[in-house]
């Protein structure tokens, strides 16, 4: 038998887990991202959020994750970001202590995680659901209006001609009794339906709570703690640069959006959305119809560069995307110079193991597969 999200067995699973262990995502985790050749370690928050109509019952609850830099900025992080990390070694720990011990932790970061919850994420959560469920309560209502209504304009009519009946002599004293009564339920059950269903347009919107957290160290900084190069030196050291690293992603970002806009296409920045892809690219229409969108994912890399990361989330979105999603390529050079964007179709085969966080694919294969 399939076990799959709702089904009775995973939910009492994961419900017995939680009663037991609950705990131990307050104290929180170490966890190394393994595609980030940065110094800089960041907190990750996972919140809980729900939604619940005028009786109580739970119409959504949604897990989102909130990012929280040193420098006390949030930002969403994402919505499975922790398949793309790793536990950390014990043997590692050590060479952590001064990050452990930063004051920068010790601040009450998780206030940082709910006040962006509170103020994008959920009315985001709040505006999906509350859109949804008045559309379907409105379909409902014209629906059962339409219904009733006509009912009741027909045993109204009958009525009507049973009235004619008996002042003409006729004795339709039961049938004109019965057809006056189901007019009366009729129109009580309109109202009590038109009644109930403008009570589920009533819809309760929670607090975002503070479900647990980890430290995320960038695998750039644990190498350097503990005295080992980089498997890509160039790329290595330009992820350490974070203003480096951002201007190498604007720029390719930008060589993206003027060659899909080359073509034709509007394009738009998701990146800030963590739907899984950078940009989505509307094709213009052909023979009157709408082309798929293109749905892109940038990777920057400098020139010189030999290795590309692909976090296993990436990868799972390209596979789930199929032709649709497409990998861009952008090397950057000395002033900005560019070279691409290349665009790799059907870049991935095959979903990654289940230990597996990322990928290092080689860069000269990549390009071999690309076209422009």
């Amino acid at each position: 038998q399939l076990l799959h999200p709702g089904h009775p067995l995973l939910i009492s699973m994961s419900d017995l887990i939680l009663e037991r262990h609950a705990n131990l995502l307050r104290q929180g985790a170490l966890l190394i991202d393994p595609s980030d050749e940065g110094a800089e370690p960041h907190l990750l928050f996972l919140l809980t959020h729900e939604i619940a109509s005028g009786d109580g019952q739970v119409l959504s609850k949604r897990l989102q994750f909130v990012r929280v830099s040193p420098d006390g900025s949030a930002a969403f992080a994402g919505w499975a970001p922790h398949l793309d990390l790793e536990p950390l070694a014990p043997s590692d720990r050590p060479l952590l202590k001064d990050t452990l011990n930063a004051p920068w932790i010790c601040a009450d970061q998780e206030a940082r995680a709910l006040g962006l919850a509170a103020g994008d994420l959920v009315p985001q959560h709040y505006k999906e659901v509350a859109s949804r469920r008045i559309a379907h309560v409105d379909k409902t209502l014209t629906a059962i209006h339409g219904r009733l209504t006509g009912e009741i304009a027909f045993w109204s009519d009958r009525w009507l001609k049973l009235k004619e009946d008996q002042e003409a002599g006729k004795d339709v004293r039961l049938n004109l009794e019965n057809a006056r009564r189901t007019v009366t339920d009729l129109e009580g059950r309109l109202e009590n339906r038109r009644k109930e269903l403008q009570a589920m347009r009533h819809i309760i919107n929670g607090t975002p709570v503070a479900l647990g957290g980890a430290l995320v160290i960038p695998i750039g900084l644990l190498n350097r703690l503990r005295s080992e190069p980089p498997a890509d030196p160039i790329t290595a050291a330009f992820a350490a640069d974070a203003a480096a690293r951002a201007r190498i992603e604007r720029v390719a970002m930008d060589a993206v959006r003027r060659s899909e806009e080359s073509r034709g296409c509007k394009v738009v920045d998701v990146s800030a959305q963590k739907c899984g892809w950078d940009m989505t690219s509307y094709p213009p229409a052909a023979d009157g119809r709408q082309p798929e969108p293109r749905h892109i994912e940038v990777k920057g890399r400098v020139t010189g560069a030999t290795t590309v990361t692909i976090t296993r989330n990436e990868i799972l979105y390209a596979l789930n995307q199929a032709d649709k999603f497409l990998l861009a390529i952008v090397l950057v050079g000395e002033s900005d110079q560019v070279s691409g964007p290349h665009f790799v179709k059907n870049p991935f085969t095959k979903e990654p193991d289940w230990a597996v966080s990322s990928i290092n694919y080689d860069l000269q294969e990549l390009l071999a597969r690309a076209t422009p």
